[in-house]
């Protein structure tokens, strides 16, 4: 099992629209490549993080899954519109992805 976690960082008084972005994201992009309530989370910097930070966090099967799950999202539709939108909320350059394998 991997957790694939992808980490931006919202602009001052942004926050609200990046959630928001982010959420209808996963309702609109994310349901569509597999990934459902129960398989990811939104998690925002409170304690001792940056309050700016958004990360999602997907949990998958194997790194095959997390590619099948790219290359879907490449081909569908109004993703590239969207990626376009959410950067006028975002720093630039503060998006990266980060794979974790889970240890049981």
């Amino acid at each position: 099992m991997i957790v694939a976690r992808w980490t931006i960082d919202a602009k001052f008084g942004h926050k609200p629209d990046v959630l928001n972005s982010l959420k209808g994201w996963f309702e609109q992009f994310g349901s569509q490549i597999g990934w459902n309530k129960g398989k990811y989370r939104i998690l925002v910097g409170s304690i001792g993080a940056l309050e700016s930070q958004v990360i999602s966090e997907i949990t998958l099967d194997n790194l095959s899954e997390l590619d099948e799950s790219w290359k879907k999202l490449g081909e569908l539709s109004g993703h590239k519109q969207w990626s376009k939108e959410l950067e006028a909320h975002i720093v630039s350059g503060t998006q990266k992805w980060e794979i974790f394998s889970v240890e049981t």
